[in-house]
């Protein structure tokens, strides 16, 4: 019997990507809304109500609304927005993590998957806390570079309009009074106790992402170098198929560049470890479309379901 899908906005950059990449599998029935009553209350709360798993493609406050209508079904959420990710009783969308989050997608009723920046962020954080190098109380700082696609329909049109604005040619950085809606999120995860200082630049192209944080070696728990490091995250992620992690002599990061859309079409992440003895930057390179959005939507609905992890995705 096949899965019955619902995509509540379908219409957005995510709910096009998970309904493209449904396409080819043989396993899932989509539920389709009509046009003209895809911001119907009533018509949405029937969708929700018939399917076994709904994805919410939408603004906070839509996806609110939505997760109101669900109440006494059955069905599964799967939520891509902001407004669940630090709420109670819901599961975060990142597997990888720890035994407990993994068992909480595979068993739960809602799961909230993680902002693609937040992905990126916390891929490298969480081991370091988890595993007592990093404290909890460390002043961290990141930066980010992204493609314009995460950033939304509108923004996506002015980038690919033929009279842009010549500033939309180089790299923008913005959240400048440092209230990126993913923080609340790394913070949380992570278990910091202070709010990171975020630097978020999205450039001119399409899609993947560069996550990075700079770390003072001396002001870590005990020495590390960035081959240490490496090594750690190797035996923190081993046998996660999602999560790749460099080799100290990897071509990408001896070229001396980590370029933005260099993963861009995968559905993995891959961590970096530079710097020296002194100062060491950790990075975590993936397409905000993939590992950062509908392939981390998807891979947490596969786990749902007991299938392979990775299917209908590009690992």
């Amino acid at each position: 019997m096949k899965t019955k899908v619902f995509i509540d906005g379908s219409e957005g950059t995510t709910g096009l990507r998970i309904n493209e990449r449904f396409q080819k599998r043989d396993d899932i029935e989509l539920l389709h809304i009509s046009p003209e009553r895809r911001k119907d209350p009533e018509e949405r709360k029937k969708m929700i109500h018939a399917a076994d798993i709904a994805f919410l493609c939408l603004p906070d406050a839509a996806a609110r609304e939505s997760v109101m209508l669900a109440e006494k079904a059955d069905t599964v959420i799967i939520d891509t927005s902001t407004a669940h990710r630090t709420e109670e009783g819901w599961a975060y969308g990142f597997p990888e993590l720890s035994a407990a989050h993994r068992s909480a997608i595979k068993e739960g009723k809602r799961v909230a998957v993680p902002g693609c920046y937040a992905t990126g962020f916390i891929s490298l954080v969480y081991p370091l806390v988890a595993g007592g190098i990093l404290p909890k109380d460390y002043p961290v700082s990141s930066f980010a570079i992204s493609g314009y696609s995460g950033a939304g329909k509108k923004v996506i049109a002015a980038y690919e309009s033929a009279d842009r604005p010549k500033e939309l040619s180089a790299g923008r950085e913005y959240a400048l009074t440092q209230q990126h809606k993913h923080l609340k999120e790394m913070q949380k995860i992570t278990g910091l106790t202070r709010t990171p200082l975020f630097s978020p630049i999205i450039d001119d192209y399409y899609s993947g992402m560069v996550v990075s944080v700079q770390l003072y070696a001396d002001m870590l728990t005990k020495k590390e170098t960035p081959e240490s490091l490496l090594h750690f995250y190797a035996q923190y992620y081993e046998n996660q198929r999602f999560i790749k992690v460099s080799a100290s002599d990897d071509e990408t990061a001896a070229s001396g560049f980590l370029s933005g859309n260099g993963l861009s079409g995968w559905d993995g992440l891959k961590i970096y470890a530079t710097g020296n003895e002194e100062r060491i930057v950790v990075s975590s390179q993936f397409d905000n479309l993939g590992k950062g959005a509908s392939g981390a939507a998807i891979q947490c609905m596969n786990m749902i379901l007991g299938c392979d992890e990775a299917k209908g995705l590009d690992l």
